[in-house]
């Protein structure tokens, strides 16, 4: 079943001879439980794609589909609730806050959304991740890895239709990028969770189950 389609995405910035295409027609789609890299260098258009996927910024041209919703057919508050309930965000600066705890980061966006937390699953996440002795810590005593860990059950946590992934070990050394997307492996198999990962590094994508290559806001290559 498909979770994410994209259809004709083009992103154009400035106009006339000036006019950068940073998307120029991508489609794209992803079924449910898919763990799906896309692989590109700087400024092959990798990023913005993962910002018109998660509905962070809208398309010149093109559809996206989450959970069967057009997603930009929606208005902005609208759009804001979609993507607190459906996308899980991880990106590579992690975005924890930093007066609140290990717990209180993970069921922040349950709480945003006015929801009660369901407890068993938060504490099936938090095991699978191995945070159970750092719920009370604060960020700011956790390693890389570890904030990296908790903004990965973050995102799991309300069990939104995918996950999108930015570039998630950019600040990790390279034991703890392998030990990080390793987790995100066994989450995504354990909860059928669908993942997609912006990285340009190609060791790190080859754990992906499918690769998507991306040049110049154009997909090439797809396996």
């Amino acid at each position: 079943m498909e979770v994410l389609q994209a259809k004709d995405l083009k992103k154009i910035y400035g106009t006339g001879e000036n006019a950068v295409h940073a998307l120029d027609g991508v489609n794209l789609s992803v079924n449910k439980g898919e763990f799906v890299a896309i692989v590109g260098t700087s400024g092959s258009g990798k990023s913005t794609l993962l910002h018109m996927l998660g509905g962070l910024d809208r398309p010149t041209e093109g559809s996206v589909w989450v959970d069967g919703q057009d997603i930009f057919s929606l208005k902005e508050e609208a759009l804001t609730i979609f993507r607190r309930r459906k996308i899980g965000f991880v990106f590579q600066s992690y975005n924890l806050v930093p007066v609140l705890n290990v717990y209180e980061n993970i069921v922040l966006p349950l709480e945003l959304d006015g929801r009660k937390p369901d407890k068993a699953f938060i504490d099936q996440i938090v095991k699978t991740l191995g945070l159970e002795k750092k719920l009370n810590s604060l960020p700011s005593q956790l390693s890389g890895g570890q904030q990296q860990r908790v903004a990965i059950a973050r995102a799991l946590a309300s069990a939104p239709a995918m996950i999108l992934a930015d570039e998630p070990t950019g600040n990790l050394d390279s034991k703890t990028s392998q030990d990080v997307l390793s987790l995100l492996k066994v989450t995504s198999q354990k909860f059928s969770q669908t993942i997609v990962m912006i990285t340009h590094n190609e060791e790190i994508a080859q754990m992906a189950d499918r690769i998507i290559r991306i040049e110049d806001g154009r997909i090439v290559t797809r396996k």
